[in-house]
């Protein structure tokens, strides 16, 4: 009697091929979608955002923009994630590479600034949605939160760290310096944008060389 083999099919390895393809490609999407709520939301402000309004600017239907983003809310806070991811990339890891005490602390902060020169012409999503949710509970606010608040949080221990290398007094306030830093980058925002005051940028960097003066012990560059 001979022995009936089971005959093997591919359709179940076709089958994870297509959905490899269907993942990578809504991946892709979302990316575009995130892309264009930001340069949206940049305009208008998270408040501005709508699902309607993104698919009417990607060109795409509600129902397809939903399939990403289940609601007005869900997208909204996407966007403020998104906006803190590039935020991360731009400022805070290439500011790793300085070694650690006052020119980590130097580097974040120049970064910082270079980020500033190009939101005073689109806006800050995280200045413009403190306005709009400042006195607003939910899940919107808290995302603008505990985005801004996690990236004090680095400056705080980037701070604190120059204080062990004794670039900066033992007794240094790392908060208050954290304070008076983000201070400076809230005023060049309402200067620069704002008043239009042409000098604003410059001003911001003689005021962090005099925060930086007052709690430096000058043994570092």
């Amino acid at each position: 009697m001979s022995t009936i083999h089971p005959v093997s099919s591919s359709k179940p390895e076709t089958e994870s091929h297509g959905s490899r393809r269907a993942h990578h490609k809504g991946m892709h999407t979302r990316a575009m979608l995130l892309d264009a709520a930001l340069a949206l939301a940049s305009e208008l402000g998270l408040e501005g955002i709508s699902i309607g309004a993104l698919a009417e600017m990607v060109g795409m239907s509600k129902s397809g923009v939903f399939a990403h983003f289940g609601s007005r809310e869900d997208l909204q806070i996407a966007i403020v994630q998104e906006y803190y991811q590039r935020f991360e990339q731009e400022v805070f890891y290439p500011a790793l590479k300085a070694p650690r005490g006052l020119p980590r602390v130097r580097a974040m902060f120049g970064n910082w600034i270079q980020r500033v020169t190009e939101e005073v012409q689109s806006g800050c999503i995280f200045i413009s949605g403190a306005v709009e949710f400042d006195d607003r509970e939910g899940a919107v606010r808290d995302a603008l939160q505990r985005a801004v608040r996690s990236w004090l949080a680095a400056m705080y221990r980037a701070i604190e760290q120059a204080k062990e290398e004794g670039h900066l007094r033992p007794d240094t306030d790392a908060q208050q310096m954290v304070f008076e830093t983000h201070g400076l980058i809230l005023s060049v925002h309402y200067e620069a944008r704002f008043l239009q005051e042409p000098h604003a940028l410059d001003r911001i960097a003689r005021g962090f060389e005099r925060i930086v003066a007052y709690y430096s012990t000058g043994t570092s560059a």
